[in-house]
């Protein structure tokens, strides 16, 4: 250990980008032994550890550092399993540089540790020598209905039955995942990554009810009365318009809409939209992680050209620096402090341009943040066929809360208290249901929270 003005920073090796482009396999490689021990060598051992406590799961961080320093891969494998559902796809998809890595002593001077590729690292070489993450073979006769087959309600699941809870989820989609199997692209997350858990939780006893959505295929009442208690993972799926002229024009989707039928497209399933962008020209309004995830998905679907819009500066982007990078990397073309004003239409009521205005960032607002002011007759147009709004999502108003007494609040968000459990008695909610639209990390770790207040009330003696 402690090896870190020896051994360098070193972030995992990407494909070429000539090839990536062309496929929508993940860009990065995983690390090799020596390469993911050498960085975790580096780690100095912090006694106040920073990077677990910037990890909103606190995981354990400098501890499996360790033991892939000094080749312990077993207790590497179970160390950081204990505190994450699936710590392969976090590896793969948090953004470390604001949370594990940001948060890294090392980070100011010496270059972070490459927490992220190491916790990948970890599992997937356990995964290939055959380890396995740990669940309880004593059930305690309790049984939990999970709404919703996303972050959050997966991670509750895997918490819930570590602890002998019988699981039984209920899903919309044809696939279990939610945002990890239709909203993330395959070039960040490989699908078989997220397969290969469901199948974990299958034969740990978990049953999934795919294409069921509660409240039309089968009602909330009814799993009231077969179940112990309750979780809700539903996710924040609602998409925001701009609230510009004729945002609703042909050939303008919400950012998930566009990336749930690209990833149904891959996989061969029934589509309810159809969006094609090959050979379109494409614009993109939006500065995180969806819009990023949008802009790259539309240059493998071979438009034309893309083009992302962006009303703050680069510095000010709210998504992971690494997948802009990468964007940049791949070709994506940006305008920064632009905002949208009006989508330009033909007759035939198809998008043809966006018009925006020039931006200038002001004096910060009560939360810190800098305001964004439009620059008088700055006016200017963007040939477009293809508008995709990446601006942000907010909870969706289901039917079946306001009908069970679920109070949510003014933003539409299922109000929880400090065990995650709703107004109404025996029903817990967590997610971006709950606090609204935020990183797949929060939700999980909701989901862990969640189950183990579930497993508090059902199971007193644990």
């Amino acid at each position: 250990m402690l090896r870190f003005f020896d051994l360098e920073r070193i972030e995992a090796a990407k494909r070429n980008v000539v090839e990536r482009i062309r496929d929508f396999d993940e860009i990065y490689e995983i690390f090799k032994s020596d390469k993911a021990a050498e960085q975790s060598e580096r780690c100095i051992q912090c006694g106040d550890p920073y990077c677990h406590n910037g990890c909103p799961l606190h995981n354990f961080i400098p501890q499996w550092l360790r033991a892939t320093a000094s080749k312990d891969l077993e207790f590497a494998f179970h160390l950081s399993n204990e505190s994450s559902p699936f710590p392969e796809v976090m590896g793969r998809i948090c953004p470390h540089d604001r949370l594990c890595e940001g948060s890294c002593t090392l980070n100011d001077g010496y270059g972070a540790i490459t927490i992220g590729s190491v916790e990948t690292y970890i599992s997937e070489e356990g995964f290939k020598r055959g380890l396995r993450p740990k669940f309880s073979k004593e059930k305690s006769g309790k049984k939990v209905a999970i709404i919703g087959a996303g972050p959050a309600g997966l991670s509750a699941a895997t918490f819930l039955l570590r602890e002998g809870v019988d699981v039984e989820i209920f899903d919309k989609q044809n696939r279990p995942g939610g945002l990890l199997t239709y909203g993330i692209p395959g070039f960040k997350l490989n699908k078989r990554v997220v397969e290969r858990r469901i199948e974990i939780l299958k034969e740990e006893g978990a049953i999934f009810h795919q294409n069921t959505e509660v409240g039309k295929d089968i009602g909330f009442d009814t799993l009231l009365e077969k179940f112990d208690a309750l979780f809700i993972g539903v996710g924040a799926t609602k998409g925001r318009r701009p609230g510009i002229n004729a945002e609703d024009a042909k050939g303008c989707y919400l950012a998930m809409d566009f990336l749930v039928d690209i990833q149904k497209k891959l996989f061969g399933e029934e589509r309810e939209k159809s969006i094609e962008v090959k050979d379109k020209n494409v614009v993109v309004i939006g500065g995180g992680d969806t819009a990023m995830d949008c802009v790259r998905t539309s240059l493998r679907e071979k438009a034309a050209s893309v083009k992302c819009l962006y009303r703050r500066d680069v510095h000010n982007m709210p998504g992971s620096r690494k997948e802009y990078i990468n964007a940049k990397e791949e070709g994506i073309e940006f305008e920064f402090n632009a905002s949208p004003k009006e989508i330009l239409k033909n007759e035939k009521g198809e998008v043809v341009a966006i018009r925006m205005v020039k931006t200038r960032l002001a004096e910060p607002d009560e939360g810190g943040r800098q305001r964004v002011e439009e620059i008088p007759g700055s006016d200017f147009t963007v040939n477009a066929d293809i508008v995709i709004f990446a601006l942000g999502f907010d909870p969706v108003p289901y039917p079946f809360l306001a009908e069970n007494g679920i109070e949510t609040d003014r933003w539409g968000g299922i109000v929880v208290d400090e065990n995650y459990e709703t107004t109404r008695a025996g029903i817990y909610a967590g997610g971006d249901c709950h606090r609204g639209a935020d990183l797949v990390v929060t939700a999980v770790r909701d989901g862990r929270e969640a189950a183990r207040a579930m497993v508090r009330k059902l199971i007193p003696t644990i």
